[in-house]
């Protein structure tokens, strides 16, 4: 009996431990997400154009009967999708042509459909006649990680991960557009490198300067030129390469001007982000160089996206958003993050 109630407690107290974050100091959320039904991946933030402080979260909960869904501010679950066979990364885009008006949409993969799925929002109603599929004619599709680019002209690029592929042009780069109440996406450019050695999920895209960003897990994040009418597939940097305990997860970029900022990457493995400049530094725009690192709460995060826009008194200076074990989200204000960039 001792013997049964020493394993017993010893199986409790390992389970606690493991709910905790590695470092005691680590930045508490101020809002931590109802639970989904599966395993959170990857969020986006909706702005209300009208109110910031009724601005919406959309994650992932990626599982075969997965779905997106939506948190308000307080971490709230206030709508969830049609059913999704495994959504993985989502990305949101404003002022979309659709049925002769200008919407903003969030678009997801599906991997088990080797598909990307668009909605509406803030309704999270899907609008692509059941979805767009991706990487056709490829053995390795199972498309994973996603990010839009916006291009000052107005058109709308979805550049597309998958889980495993070939050593060069492993991004697929789609023009998103609709014709009446049809969206179509055109493949417009193959371009990035892998090292082959794990995969790439995480893509994030900085409109205002241009750039693709992406993380090579195990290796470092790799930028490219965003527009795919420049055609420039030249690696521009890989950075980042030291100073990570493993896999190298969600990039997300804070905006402190128009060009200038921080891009944050998550340091999976030892539950932190490390900063890094995002106007490059010594008079180099591809010099990023790590600043701090930030360690948080949440666990083992894959996704993140922040803002610098006040969206009310729990986030005067901006939020930041990341996901975190447990099948929920975290929300940071970022006037503790700065704490670290001083």
């Amino acid at each position: 009996m001792k013997k049964l109630l020493f394993l017993l407690l010893s199986t409790f107290i390992f389970s606690c431990k493991t709910q905790l974050p590695i470092n005691k100091n680590a930045i508490k959320p101020v809002v931590i997400t109802q639970a989904v039904e599966n395993d959170t991946d990857d969020p986006a933030i909706w702005i209300n154009p009208d109110d910031h402080s009724k601005s919406l979260i959309i994650g992932t909960d990626k599982e075969t009967n997965g779905a997106l869904y939506a948190f308000d501010l307080d971490g709230k679950i206030v709508k969830k999708s049609i059913p999704l066979k495994r959504p993985n990364n989502v990305d949101i885009a404003y002022n979309f042509n659709y049925n002769n008006s200008k919407i903003a949409i969030a678009v997801t993969t599906e991997r088990e459909t080797n598909k990307i799925r668009i909605f509406s929002l803030p309704d999270l109603e899907p609008i692509d006649q059941g979805g767009i599929s991706v990487f056709e004619g490829e053995t390795d599709r199972g498309p994973m990680g996603l990010a839009i680019y916006t291009r000052e002209d107005g058109k709308f690029f979805v550049i597309v991960g998958r889980k495993t592929g070939p050593k060069d042009n492993y991004l697929w780069q789609y023009e998103l557009y609709s014709e009446e109440s049809s969206i179509q996406a055109k493949l417009v450019r193959k371009f990035g490198k892998y090292s082959g050695k794990k995969e790439i999920e995480a893509i994030a895209v900085d409109n205002e300067m241009g750039y693709i960003y992406y993380s090579d897990e195990g290796v470092g994040v790799r930028k490219y030129i965003a527009d795919p009418a420049l055609n420039n597939n030249q690696e521009l940097a890989l950075f980042g390469t030291k100073g990570f305990r493993a896999d190298h997860e969600g990039i997300s970029i804070y905006k402190t001007g128009e060009k200038s900022g921080y891009i944050l990457v998550s340091n999976q493995q030892a539950n932190s982000f490390i900063v890094f400049n995002r106007e490059g530094s010594n008079g180099n725009p591809n010099n990023h160089l790590p600043l701090a690192e930030i360690p948080v709460a949440a666990l083992e995060s894959d996704g993140s996206e922040a803002s610098s826009l006040n969206f009310g008194s729990k986030f005067p200076k901006g939020i930041f958003v990341a996901m975190s074990n447990g099948k929920v989200f975290h929300y940071y204000n970022w006037v503790d993050f700065e704490k670290y960039l001083k």
